[in-house]
């Protein structure tokens, strides 16, 4: 059984007890947090896909860590122009798990 939810405008396929990074929610670790933008869920015997949401369903996930991507850098620059700008960026995600699938 998984299920495809949406979160922070990215969509991301889970399962019960997988772990994964989705962009910085607002919620202390070790808090329960409930997704309730589920796309599809997929059983053993059916999918039920929503139009674009499924209505009542929902992922309950706990929220294990926040943190910081590694750093990437945007360099601007025009040849022959004397023209450079150099630009740092480090995400925020959350790190939760998946424990039970609604709906």
């Amino acid at each position: 059984m998984y299920a495809i939810i949406e979160t922070g405008g990215k969509q991301y396929r889970v399962r019960e007890g997988d772990v994964l990074n989705i962009e910085k929610l607002t919620a202390e670790e070790g808090a329960l947090v409930e997704l309730d933008q589920v796309l599809a869920i997929s059983r053993e015997d059916a999918i039920r896909l929503g139009e674009p949401v499924l209505a009542g369903a929902k992922v309950v996930a706990k929220v294990l860590a926040h943190g910081r991507a590694k750093k990437i850098l945007i360099f601007k620059y025009k040849p022959k122009k004397n023209y450079r700008r150099k630009q740092g960026h480090r995400q925020s995600y959350t790190t939760i798990q998946v424990e039970k699938i609604e709906g």
